[in-house]
């Protein structure tokens, strides 16, 4: 079951190469952050990182809920662990979210 969920995390990190260039311009800017609950969060209000947050989190759930239905575990179980890898690969200078809400830099 372990090997599934890193193929299928694996799966879902190269389905964001496509957002590779703007996700990362987006981070490094400060306008998103990786949040405690998996999904990417707005720290600077922007339109362009709006509609960047709503595709992104529309292909992780889509990716949590294949990984969950496989694994038979619950969405947040799998969103949970995806935010703690997301949280812990997320690069020095830029934003996550602590478990109070409140944005910092790594």
């Amino acid at each position: 079951m372990k090997s599934k969920i890193l193929v299928l995390f694996a799966s879902l990190l190269l389905s964001f190469n496509a957002l590779a260039i703007s996700l990362q311009d987006a981070k490094a800017q400060g306008l998103v952050g990786e949040q405690t609950n998996g999904y990417l969060g707005l720290v600077q209000a922007s339109a362009e990182a709006k509609t960047l947050i709503i595709s992104v989190n529309a292909k992780r759930k889509s990716h949590y809920q294949k990984i969950a239905k496989k694994n038979n575990i619950s969405l947040n179980d799998v969103a949970k662990l995806a935010a703690e890898k997301a949280i812990k690969g997320t690069k020095k200078g830029q934003y996550i979210q602590t478990t109070s809400g409140k944005w910092v830099k790594k």
